[in-house]
């Protein structure tokens, strides 16, 4: 399920992004989206292609990986985001849910640390 007034377009100097063309209130899930579930074995092997980038850790223990179908990989990053997402490992998906009043036309992010304001340097950032 992806809300219909979202919509993926070029986000400044971070290649494409996810946008609402509505306004959208505070604990709205606009995404929920299933996953692929792969080995530890398979991450090992996503880790040497550009998919490293899209996929999420997964399972209570992070064993596993898995790549989010629907604009969930599409999401960028900030320390700040907008919006947080859920993992449901009983049921194999990903959901986005806003944690702010968002105005339409602005772009939705995640914080790829888990916590909508967990400001853990990422692997990206990291020196």
């Amino acid at each position: 399920m992806i809300l219909p007034f979202l919509f993926l377009a070029a986000a400044s100097n971070m290649g494409r992004g996810v946008f609402t063309s509505e306004n959208i209130e505070e604990g709205i899930i606009i995404e929920a989206a299933p996953v692929i579930v792969m080995s530890r074995e398979e991450r090992r092997l996503l880790d040497q292609t550009l998919l490293h980038d899209y996929i999420f850790e997964w399972g209570a223990k992070k064993e596993q990986c898995c790549m989010a179908l629907g604009y969930v990989p599409l999401y960028n990053h900030s320390y700040r985001s907008n919006c947080e997402y859920e993992m449901d490992f009983e049921n194999d998906t990903i959901s986005i849910k806003t944690v702010r009043f968002i105005k339409a036309g602005e772009e939705l992010f995640i914080n790829y640390n888990g916590d909508w304001n967990d400001g853990k340097p990422l692997w990206f950032d990291a020196k």
